[in-house]
Parts: C-alpha cells; sequence; structure tokens
C-alpha cells in the first residue's frame, strides 16, 4: 500500500514539473523569426526618433519604443553593393571582392562560397524570402534564389539604373530595368509608384503563410534612392515633399509588417530590424535625405555617410525603450542572429562578432575594438576607435559651396583632396568639426597600429598594399 501511494505521488510530481518546465512549450523549441527591413539611401537624421523633420515615422517611433534604439550604427561602407554584401555575409565587403555599386555591364558578384545570412538560416529550417533590391549580380548564378532565399520579387539592381535616369546618354546607357519574381522576368518598368506597396503586400503574404515556421523575411525597399517614387495614397501627405511622403510609406510598410506579426500571433518570437545602406544623397538636393547633424552623406566615409538609423524590436528577449550609444557595423549582424537562433556561423573568415549581450543590455561594450572605413576600390579611409574617428589623407566629394540639384537632377559634387591625418571625438563633436589630432598622439598612434593590422589582412589601395585574407568574387566565366 504504501509503494503504491509514493508511486502515485511521483507520478503527479513529475507531470507538474513536466507543465511547469518552459522548455517543453512549443514555442520555446521553434527559433525566432528575423525580420530586416533595409531601405537605400536613408539619412540618419530620416526617421521621427533620431530628428526627422517636415514629416512623421509613426510606425517606427512606436518600434523604437518597444525596442531599442542605437545611435552609433553603422553601414559597412557608404554605397548599396558592399553595403549589402557586408550585412548578408558578416564579413567587409573588400574582403569578398564586392566594391562599390554593380550595375548591368558588370559580370561579377557574390561568390557561391560566401555564407549569407539566408543560408546560414536555411540550413537551421527557415524558410526565406527577399522582396526588394538584390544588387550582389545580375547574372542567374548570384541571384538571390542561388544564395539562400526561396523567393525574391524585386530588381537586380538601384532603381536608377534604367533608361530614365537623368544622365541617360551623356554619362550611361542603362537598359531596361527588369522586374523579377524568383528567376524570370515578369515586366520592365517604365515607372515605379506600386513597388512600395507591391512589396509590402508579399512580404505581409510571406508571414501569413509561414507564421506556423520560422521565418526569414529581407525586405531591401529601394526606396528613397532616387528616382523617387510614392503611391496616391501617401502622396502630398508630408511637409517635406515628395522626399517626405516617400519616408512616411516607407514608415506605412514598417507598419504593415509589424501589424501582420502580430496579426499571426508571432510579434513577441520575431526579431525585426530597421535600418538603411548608407546616407543620403546629397547632390539630389530636395530629393535627398539628412543625416544632420553628422558631416557630408553618400560617397564619404564622414559620418554622414555610414552612420545610420537602426532600430531592433524583439519583446520575448529585448529592453523596451533602450537607446544604446556604443559603436556597432552590419558586419555584427549575422554572427548576433547566429548567436540568436542557434545556427552555424559560415565556416570561412568573417568580420563581424556577435553583439547579442549589448543588445540584451548585458554589456556595454562594442563587440569590436575598432571598426574600419573602406571606399572605392580598397582604399582605407578612416578607423572608429571607441569616440575616436580618424582618418587617413584620401580624395572625396562635397556639395559643400555646391549648388544642389533638384526634382531628380543632380547637382555637381567638388572633390576635395584630405592631405593630414585627421582625428575627432565623436562624443564631443558628432559635427567632426574640430580636428584634434595634434593634441592627441597617442591616440593617432594607437589606431595607426589597429590600422596597419587590417591594412595586412585586407590591404589599403591608398598605399598599394594587398591584404593577405582578400577573397575574389563570383565571375560570370566560372561554371554555372
Amino acid at each position: 500500500m504504501a509503494k503504491s501511494y509514493f508511486f502515485v505521488l511521483a507520478i503527479l510530481l513529475f507531470s507538474c514539473k513536466q507543465k511547469q518546465n518552459p522548455t517543453t512549450s512549443t514555442k520555446e523549441k521553434r527559433p525566432p523569426n528575423v525580420v530586416i527591413i533595409f531601405t537605400d539611401d536613408q539619412g540618419y537624421a530620416d526617421v521621427g526618433v533620431f530628428g526627422a523633420k517636415g514629416f512623421s515615422t509613426p510606425n517606427l517611433d512606436q518600434m523604437a519604443a518597444k525596442g531599442v534604439k542605437f545611435t552609433h550604427y553603422y553601414a559597412a561602407q557608404a554605397v548599396c553593393s558592399a553595403s549589402r554584401a557586408a550585412l548578408l555575409t558578416g564579413c567587409y565587403p573588400n574582403r569578398i571582392g564586392i566594391h562599390n555599386a554593380l550595375g548591368p555591364d558588370d559580370t561579377h558578384g557574390i561568390n557561391d562560397s560566401e555564407t549569407t545570412l539566408a543560408e546560414m538560416l536555411k540550413a537551421k529550417g527557415y524558410r526565406t524570402a527577399i522582396y526588394g533590391k538584390w544588387h550582389l549580380g545580375h547574372h542567374k548564378k548570384f541571384l538571390p534564389t542561388r544564395h539562400g532565399f526561396d523567393e525574391w520579387f524585386g530588381i537586380p539592381y538601384s532603381n536608377d539604373m534604367w533608361p530614365y535616369h537623368p544622365q541617360q546618354g551623356p554619362i550611361f546607357n542603362f537598359p531596361n530595368l527588369p522586374l523579377y519574381e524568383n528567376e524570370t522576368v515578369i515586366d520592365t518598368l517604365t515607372e515605379q509608384s506600386q513597388l512600395t506597396t507591391q512589396i509590402t503586400e508579399r512580404s505581409v503574404d510571406f508571414i501569413n503563410r509561414n507564421k506556423d515556421n520560422p521565418f526569414f523575411l529581407y525586405v531591401p525597399h529601394p526606396q528613397p534612392h532616387v528616382p523617387l517614387f510614392v503611391s496616391e495614397k501617401l502622396k502630398g501627405k508630408s511637409e517635406k515633399g515628395l522626399y517626405g511622403d516617400v519616408i512616411m510609406e516607407l514608415d506605412w510598410s514598417v507598419g504593415q509588417i509589424l501589424g501582420a506579426l502580430k496579426d499571426n500571433g508571432v510579434e513577441e518570437n520575431t526579431l525585426v530590424i530597421f535600418t538603411s545602406d548608407n546616407g543620403p544623397w546629397l547632390s539630389y538636393g530636395n530629393h535627398a535625405g539628412s543625416a544632420s547633424p553628422l558631416r557630408e552623406g553618400k560617397g564619404t566615409a564622414w559620418e554622414g555617410g555610414q552612420r545610420e538609423p537602426f532600430i531592433i524590436q524583439y519583446p520575448d528577449s529585448l529592453p523596451a525603450g533602450k537607446v544604446i550609444d556604443k559603436p556597432l557595423m552590419a558586419i555584427d549582424i549575422l554572427p548576433t542572429i547566429a548567436e540568436l537562433t542557434g545556427a552555424n556561423l559560415p565556416t570561412r573568415i568573417i568580420d563581424g562578432k556577435s553583439a547579442w549581450k549589448l543588445w540584451k543590455g548585458e554589456s556595454d561594450r562594442s563587440p569590436q575594438k575598432a571598426y574600419f572605413f573602406y571606399y572605392r576600390v580598397n582604399e582605407l579611409f578612416g578607423v572608429r576607435y571607441g569616440k575616436w574617428k580618424l582618418y587617413f589623407p584620401h580624395r572625396y566629394r562635397t556639395m559643400e559651396g555646391q549648388e544642389p540639384g533638384k526634382d531628380g537632377q543632380p547637382g555637381n559634387y567638388t572633390y576635395v583632396h584630405l592631405e593630414e591625418i585627421e582625428l575627432y571625438n565623436l562624443d564631443k563633436d558628432p559635427s567632426e568639426s574640430k580636428n584634434i589630432a595634434e593634441a592627441h598622439p597617442d591616440i593617432v598612434q594607437q589606431i595607426k597600429l589597429l590600422a596597419n593590422t587590417m591594412r595586412s589582412r585586407l590591404g589599403d589601395s591608398l598605399l598599394e598594399l594587398e591584404g593577405k585574407e582578400t577573397r575574389e568574387p563570383g565571375r560570370i566565366n566560372e561554371a554555372l
């Protein structure tokens, strides 16, 4: 009798323990969904919580209130293809042979041997999709469906690479702009006012179809890269003309995606990231955004060229309303997501490091000792080291003193040769207005040593140095 009593008691205790153990729930067994919303040429100050003027972004502002806002996040380069290569591979783009912005005449793209974020998550059983601009090679072997994405709808390169470019003829000779569904061209674009809406609708549909599976959704919007297009529902709604309307439609898109996550009961277990590929294209004047109070914009390594708005939301694990002022770069996103999801990192060398502890508030340190600012073909322009930013002698473009463009027509840049090393304290001088290199020779020396180490690894064309660790991009003359 006593044995029977104790046997029943043991069964009851075991059952209670099983019910109380959260690791046995379906939610705990399923890894988090991942959504990355990635705009094109959006300036640091083009979101409400980052100081936007003349238009509102209520959905992004709410996302920041429910999540984490980074004020010192950097795109890996200040240009389209290179920036996207870094985001999707965790590598400095010059490591993997992706420079500048690939165009319709280019015969190279992302190498098959590189592991993308989509491939990494697909190996974990994720469904994957990209809706928007790819820009890592337009030949078949480079398309996103060959690099880990189950679905693609969008364009292969920038939306201005078409016959309607304002400089078509004198400077460019672009072919028609194709619109893809997976690997099939389904249309030739002659205008783009419905593209943001179409991308959004497909994103929502993907969430609806995959609510019961872990998924990775990548939404690289072609806007607000010129030429600017907006649908009728947002046209004329802002106080900042067409550019403001476009940003408001992108914010609408964010709201639709976040709403779909909530409606499908997966909001709590979904990591959502919002950022942009580089700073504003200032030569386009009223069709460009703002990086205020930062210096310069797209196409430069100054703060306005690469520091971007960055907002992350993940209610299950991240604090609400937190602001983080530590440096972070796009190269760190892939390894952070790998740690979060339990995915295996790429077997080849990458540059990024996990920032998960920083995101969660368990650390107040950047994952990297320094960040390196390359541009053009492997030219090392600058280094971010703690609160310091150092620039090496190089040539950069500026609109300072120039008449900006207007209504879709670009203005002309002038070029400046930086002759000496310059150093800035970004905590005190975010606008980079006071060079203090002479006052801090010790800091200059420390950064120069870090730069020399990186040059030995990835090279520096400004000093005619080749790196030991750089890899080739894919090329179309290789076997398909």
